[in-house]
């Protein structure tokens, strides 16, 4: 397995641990998508059964559906069920191999499963796909209630097809290894405290072999080592950007803006403008007191 599969499946198996948790804590059924599952083989697939059929609450009546799609899904299916077998789980998950390609079956097989406003994930490694997937095959995840997409995509491409699917709350970055344009994961939900619990497993997956993130919107495209405290320094370049642009905007705008349109976390906003506000980059008012969410920032 490469470095960046590694890292890719690492921070799949780590939504789906905090996800599967907290859907099935506050409803009584949920649903995970696993799209373009034949592109590794079924292996990302098969480390998604193992880690939902562990779950504690399928042992309290909850009921947990994975619908997995690709071209041929045939190859892997006794695999899944094996999975599913060697870790004990009973009728609460229910796995749903669909062939016929994940673009073109999936808002069908969703509306079969019942899908509709129920809590849902959705894991769409399209790298190896030949299109990514459109508008209407992510509009099909956003019904759910709440929805995400973790998404993996070629690198270069757009991201924008998640918001015109309906997801109000995008982010993104690159995994790279070099100069060189790296794949582009990102995330698309409808839960601001979704958003947050991805950035947070995303700065805390381990190193593998080189494998670094740039920020999309990062002009110098800076590549910054995976840690818990990230480099500032295209967070610095952005914020100061941004604040070019708009004039004022308070911190809490700023953390928003951090948390949505870079690379970085709401916390790592709220470090960089102490550190700007110390140094005079910026000025805030009211002058004194704690840096709380109205006080206003201004380039100087």
């Amino acid at each position: 397995m490469s470095p960046i599969a590694t890292v890719k499946r690492e921070l799949l198996v780590r939504r789906l641990q905090a996800w599967a948790a907290g859907a099935l804590h506050h409803a009584r059924r949920a649903i995970y998508v696993h799209g373009y599952a034949d592109a590794d083989g079924g292996e990302a697939a098969e480390a998604a059964v193992r880690v939902l059929a562990d779950l504690p609450d399928l042992a309290r009546g909850r009921e947990l559906s994975m619908v997995v799609l690709g071209d041929d899904v045939t190859g892997f299916t006794g695999r899944l069920a094996e999975a599913q077998r060697d870790a004990g789980a009973g009728a609460g998950l229910a796995v749903l191999p669909i062939g016929g390609g994940t673009n073109d079956r999936l808002p069908v097989a969703l509306r079969a499963a019942g899908a509709s406003r129920v809590p849902m994930l959705a894991f769409l490694d399209a790298t190896a796909a030949t299109e990514p997937p459109g508008v209407p095959t992510l509009a099909a995840v956003a019904g759910g209630k709440p929805a995400e997409i973790l998404l993996v995509l070629p690198p270069g491409t757009s991201v924008e097809p998640c918001r015109e699917a309906g997801f109000p709350l995008v982010t993104s970055a690159e995994l790279a290894t070099g100069t060189e344009p790296g794949e582009v994961v990102a995330f698309a939900t409808t839960s601001a405290k979704s958003l947050e619990s991805f950035k947070e497993a995303l700065w805390a997956v381990d190193e593998f072999a080189g494998v670094r993130l740039r920020d999309p919107a990062d002009p110098e495209r800076h590549l910054i080592d995976i840690s818990l405290r990230p480099h500032p320094g295209p967070l610095r370049r952005e914020l100061l950007a941004h604040l070019a642009q708009v004039g004022t905007a308070t911190v809490t705008q700023l953390r928003t803006f951090a948390l949505t349109e870079t690379v970085y976390r709401a916390a790592d906003a709220t470090r960089v403008l102490h550190t700007l506000v110390d140094t005079g980059a910026v000025v805030r008012r009211p002058e004194h007191g704690r840096l709380g969410g109205d006080v206003e920032i201004t380039a100087s």
